[in-house]
């Protein structure tokens, strides 16, 4: 009878068992360290972005980039060099950890001379040149550097190192630096753009006053003068223009009646050019020329004296001025006038029932020395409109792409004349018809001013010889 061998069975030794247990425990560990690492990644990470939200100052937070980079890694070492809004290196904000053995690296980068210029962070080859000074300070320590970027602009450079040696580097530490790079970029990214608000701020407060004296500098109201009616208005295309007018009589030292049956200057200029520079221009010429008007002399030769007086500064300033001045006597109803190159105003004459211009040869103020210029004179009747202004009114675009010019200006004064209005009536229907041209969503290119003048139907005055001009 066959009978069967005894089976073997192995039976595992303890050590095995033991090897097995600890590689166990050990990826476990190494798990758990991973994610305590990329835990507290996130938490660097967050706090980064909070601080992106939450700090109003920029040097706060670009403070805390190398520390918090620096964490990210592993290492001791990082370094920020942000560019300022022209590329060069902004040195105010240089950053790095530590800070005990870096302060001959920030002396250099300080007075690294490439970076003082602009656009040096728009040059690679600069950039590249401050790589190497910064490898060349860390001799023989491993290195790592990216660019801060953002809209497609250098806004820095940032740098990862270890002061122990070499760089024990992977892709999640590459990706953790690039983001805190991208971060930083908008951090600087924003305060740029809260530096221009607030200085666009600060020029719309300026603006804002210099509109406010400007328009001091107009007349408030029109003049009393016998036997005339006045409206003005002036709508600059920005807060301040170089569009003028006024109103100044010849004996500022009379009051009462006597002043309003005495003879008073009419004005309308124009500065070449808008906004600050031409309000600045125009309120000198203001000053220079009610100096004139006190000399009591005829129409051409107060413009060419002022010529004479403003010439120097025009000419330093690149501008000219157009300038149409006249006088008008109420005892004599007599208007004289001369003009420098300005739009010709337009008399409507009640008793032709047609519009003509006033114009004289002149050259511009400001461009020619010993300027010569034409005096003109004509009496005016009653019911007689005159229209002065400047060429924003005629040279304003409609909605179609055309000008307003001066056909459609003068059809419009034609129509607002024949129908009697006062001088208030007939400029709010240049006035109206001017917007209703350009479009209530648009607005005017250039400053457009109107000043209307009316001799009153019916108003019983003196005959006088007309003028032979």
């Amino acid at each position: 009878m066959n009978r069967k061998a005894p089976q073997r069975h192995s039976i595992p030794s303890v050590r095995s068992t033991s090897e097995s247990l600890t590689v166990s425990s050990a990826v476990r560990a190494l798990l758990d360290s991973l994610s305590r690492e990329q835990r507290s990644n996130q938490d660097l990470l967050s706090s980064l972005g909070f601080a992106i939200r939450s700090f109003t100052n920029l040097h706060s937070f670009l403070e805390l980039v190398p520390v918090f980079t620096s964490r990210l890694v592993g290492v001791d070492g990082s370094l920020l060099v942000p560019f300022q809004e022209n590329g060069s290196i902004w040195r105010e904000h240089l950053q790095v950890v530590p800070i005990a053995d870096s302060q001959e690296l920030l002396r250099q980068l300080a007075s690294f001379k490439p970076g003082t210029q602009e656009g040096f962070g728009r040059d690679g080859n600069q950039i590249l040149e401050m790589d190497r000074l910064v490898q060349r300070h860390m001799a023989g320590v491993g290195i790592f550097a990216t660019s801060i970027v953002s809209r497609g602009r250098e806004r820095g450079r940032l740098y990862v190192f270890d002061p122990r040696g070499s760089l024990v580097w992977s892709e999640a530490h590459r990706r953790n630096v690039q983001l805190v790079a991208d971060l930083t970029g908008v951090a600087i990214e924003n305060d740029c753009s809260l530096q221009l608000v607030r200085r666009h701020e600060s020029v719309d407060r300026q603006l804002t006053i210099g509109a406010e004296i400007q328009a001091q500098l107009l007349p408030d109201h029109c003049p009393v003068i016998e036997g005339v009616e006045l409206s003005a208005r002036c709508r600059p295309a920005y807060q301040v223009g170089g569009d003028y007018y006024d109103f100044m009589p010849t004996r500022p030292e009379l009051t009462g009646r006597r002043r309003e049956r005495s003879r008073w200057a009419l004005v309308v200029g124009d500065v070449m050019g808008k906004g600050v520079p031409a309000g600045l221009l125009m309120t000198m010429l203001r000053g220079m020329l009610r100096a004139e008007v006190l000399s009591g002399l005829p129409p051409d030769r107060i413009l060419h004296d002022l010529n004479q007086l403003a010439l120097e500064d025009l000419a330093h300033s690149h501008r000219f001025v157009t300038l149409f001045y006249s006088d008008y006597d109420p005892r004599s109803r007599r208007l004289r006038f001369a003009n420098a190159a300005h739009n010709p105003p337009l008399l409507w004459r009640s008793q032709q029932r047609s519009v003509t211009r006033l114009d004289a040869a002149g050259l511009l103020i400001g461009l020619q020395a010993e300027a010569e210029y034409v005096c003109g004179e004509i009496v005016l009747e009653p019911g007689d409109v005159i229209l002065y202004y400047t060429d924003g009114v005629t040279e304003a675009s409609g909605m179609a792409g055309d000008r307003f010019n001066e056909s459609r200006l003068i059809r419009t004064l034609e129509v607002a004349s024949r129908s009697g209005k006062s001088s208030q009536g007939i400029l709010d229907d240049l006035f109206s018809r001017l917007d209703a041209f350009v479009g209530p969503d648009h607005h005017l290119e250039d400053d457009a001013s109107m000043v209307v003048l009316k001799i009153p139907d019916g108003l019983a005055l003196p005959s006088v010889p007309q003028s032979i001009s």
